[in-house]
């Protein structure tokens, strides 16, 4: 497996497309980047319409006029998004803003976590055969068999837990709507959540779509470690769930052993359940990661969250999944049926061949990954950035205030503009964006060339205050 295989198709000038229309206006960003983003979405006028707008084609806006007094449809008013309140907060994602702008000004994007380059050709090649073979219609709603006994025999692997794979997993359509059903289907409307802060913003989004109360426990640099008597206040008897990410986006952090026996005490405690985000559970760089599910009188509490684009480059696939106990799983299945209902069949049995990889896959990936962070930490720390460890994850936190900026946003707008490289501000995943203002989470999930093309514009470019 070779990561640092480059596309013909440079990072500064990919993206991945969203389906939903954006709104340019309600980004956070700058009036002079926002005005310059919308241009960029505004549909060109052709050269046939445009003429239709001028002087010399009066007869035609004469006949157009005619058309429309004797019938013909008018040209619709202009109308005002509409959004249900629940959402109206959350406006358009940080990452679809980001990668918009990496386009239009032709920058490198260390934001967005995709990969520049492809996944492995074996379950690229299980997948062809799949459709090949005619695996193409509506597969069973929880997963197809042979997908949920691979992911029951990983989990086995690695956290010497043994699960039912048709009463207690279920495929999802990646990790995000595995989130969504664990959400929708065990929260009821006023349960308290407590989150750790930055976290990434699905959480809060899907929690307002279940009418839940949050709470938020800030991760503070350089360690990030959890607050435990913070924490210990924080659980009332209104509690419902603790849910965390582990290893952590944005900042990287390894929860460790301490904290999540700390965590768990407080679940068994308090008959909390635990929510476990273990997408990155195969980028944990300086020591093993640990499925909170494994630990004493826990697994029958929790569900754990994983997917299969992270560790295998394939984020466009949304292959995901949740491993839960039965009384818990019926939830997550009622949630899941009534929003996705079912995962593309091919791309599963391909997931499955995945799983499957001896060790050697995920011992070179890891340490392919590791190169790779400590190509952007070391040119990062280079540059002028204030750099916090990472010890899991494809993303590294830094320090922007040496370059003199006030906030985070400011900053990224800059460094998209001046110096050609694109970073996300996390301040929008804490629930108090201040927290978050001195903060830059940059990825290394790009090639070589791609990694120290960035690295070189912002050692160029960028100058302290």
């Amino acid at each position: 497996m070779n990561l640092a295989c480059a596309l013909a198709t440079p990072a500064s000038a990919t993206a991945p497309r969203h389906d939903m229309p954006l709104n340019p206006s309600s980004f956070l960003l700058s009036p002079s980047l926002r005005r310059s983003l919308l241009a960029s979405t505004v549909r060109k006028v052709s050269p046939t319409a445009a003429t239709a707008l001028t002087p010399m084609a009066s007869s035609s806006a004469s006949a157009s006029t005619v058309a429309a007094e004797n019938g013909a449809a008018k040209p619709a008013e202009k109308q005002p998004v509409q959004v249900a309140k629940r959402l109206e907060k959350f406006k358009t994602t940080i990452f679809t803003q980001m990668s918009m702008l990496a386009i239009k000004h032709g920058a490198i994007n260390l934001g967005q976590g995709f990969p520049n380059f492809d996944g492995p050709d074996f379950v690229k090649e299980a997948a062809i055969q799949a459709i090949n073979a005619g695996k193409n219609q509506y597969a069973r709603g929880y997963g197809v068999p042979e997908l949920n006994s691979a992911i029951a025999e990983r989990f086995l692997k690695d956290s010497g837990l043994q699960v039912d794979p048709e009463k207690e997993v279920t495929v999802t359509s990646g990790c995000t709507e595995a989130i969504a059903a664990t959400i929708l289907g065990l929260i009821n409307p006023g349960d308290e959540v407590i989150l750790f802060a930055p976290f990434y913003d699905s959480y809060e989004a899907t929690l307002s779509m279940a009418g839940a109360n949050v709470k938020a426990i800030t991760l503070r640099p350089p360690d990030f470690s959890v607050p435990l008597e913070e924490l210990k206040a924080a659980v009332s008897k209104n509690t419902r769930v603790i849910m965390i990410n582990t290893p952590h986006n944005p900042t990287g952090k390894m929860f460790t052993r301490e904290e999540l026996e700390f965590i768990a005490a407080l679940c068994r405690g308090n008959d909390v359940l635990l929510f476990a985000d273990e997408v990155y559970d195969k980028l944990a760089f300086e020591e093993d990661h640990i499925s909170i599910a494994s630990l004493s009188g826990m697994y029958e509490r929790t569900v754990t969250m994983n997917s299969l684009g992270k560790t295998f480059s394939l984020t466009g696939w949304k292959i995901g999944w949740a491993i839960a106990p039965p009384h818990l799983t019926w939830g997550v299945r009622q949630a899941h049926s009534f929003l996705t209902f079912a995962t593309c069949t091919p791309m599963q049995a391909a997931a499955a061949a995945a799983l499957r990889a001896p060790d050697s896959y995920y011992e070179e990936l890891k340490r392919d990954y590791g190169a790779k962070k400590a190509l952007l930490v070391n040119g990062l720390k280079d540059a002028g950035f204030i750099v916090y460890p990472s010890s899991g994850t494809y993303f590294v936190m830094v320090d922007h205030t040496p370059f003199g900026f006030d906030n985070d946003i400011e900053f990224c707008e800059y460094l998209i503009r001046e110096v050609g490289v694109v970073a996300i501000p996390p301040s929008v995943f804490y629930l108090n964006p201040e927290d978050g203002k001195n903060l830059v989470r940059f990825t290394f999930c790009k090639d070589d060339e791609t990694l120290r093309a960035a690295v070189e514009r912002m050692k160029t470019k960028l100058s302290k205050k």
